[in-house]
């Protein structure tokens, strides 16, 4: 590989994990707004289905780009981003923390209640969302790298959506149960967040297959590699 190249996957790999961070520290920060993301509204069994939170929206985006380096960069340097997630988040708390406790101007557009009433929830949420996450982003991995050894690097829709499937399923009950045990959300609306939450990240998955296909292409012609290959060592 050339140094040009080189230095381009360095600084791919940089901007993906700029991503990744930052999906995911919005997704905890924004999580206590809900909307229906269907068309119409339906029951079943008195449950209320598609209502989801809008953290939803950019969290898919964490697996997808973890696929993508999990299947270019390899399974270290899929990790070193979950890690680097974990200390974003634990330093995103840092600074709420420290806006929560300084008392607001009398002209503040924002004062200390409106403050509190988005933020005051984000400790227990991020918490919640970093034990799930950490579990299912692993998971997530190490089922990616399972099915591409399986399968020798071939079928790239079948370990990106087996992977993402089954650490999806994972991280919506994991921090769903934790929310309704802080009390954050309630124990009665767990069946229907839970199958609204599955139901909305499957259906994502399904959706980023293309985007996953097309990012491995072009990495593959643009520095050579063949079915399976990973780019290692470069950071």
């Amino acid at each position: 590989m050339t140094e040009k190249n080189k230095l381009l996957a360095q600084n791919i790999y940089l901007i993906l994990a700029a991503l990744f961070i930052a999906s995911l520290v919005a997704s905890n920060l924004i999580f206590q707004k809900f909307f229906y993301w269907y068309p119409f509204h339906l029951e079943v069994f008195d449950v209320k289905l598609f209502e989801v939170s809008v953290g939803l929206l950019p969290y898919p985006i964490t697996f997808l780009i973890t696929d993508i380096l999990s299947e270019i960069y390899g399974k270290r340097k899929a990790n070193q981003v979950v890690i680097a997630g974990i200390f974003a988040s634990l330093f995103s708390l840092g600074i709420i923390f420290v806006g929560k406790h300084a008392p607001a101007t009398s002209w503040s557009p924002v004062n200390d209640d409106t403050f509190n009433l988005v933020f005051g929830a984000a400790p227990l949420a991020v918490l919640a969302s970093m034990l799930a996450y950490l579990f299912a982003q692993f998971v997530d991995i190490r089922v990616y790298h399972f099915w591409k050894k399986y399968t020798n690097g071939k079928h790239l829709w079948l370990r990106n959506n087996f992977s993402t499937f089954s650490s999806q399923i994972i991280d919506t009950l994991t921090v769903l149960v934790l929310l309704c045990s802080f009390g954050i959300v309630s124990w009665s609306q767990l069946l229907g967040l839970l199958i609204s939450g599955v139901v909305f990240k499957v259906f994502i998955a399904l959706l980023d297959t293309p985007f996953l296909y097309i990012t491995v292409y072009w990495f593959r012609k643009k520095f050579n590699l063949k079915e399976g290959e990973e780019i290692k060592n470069l950071i």
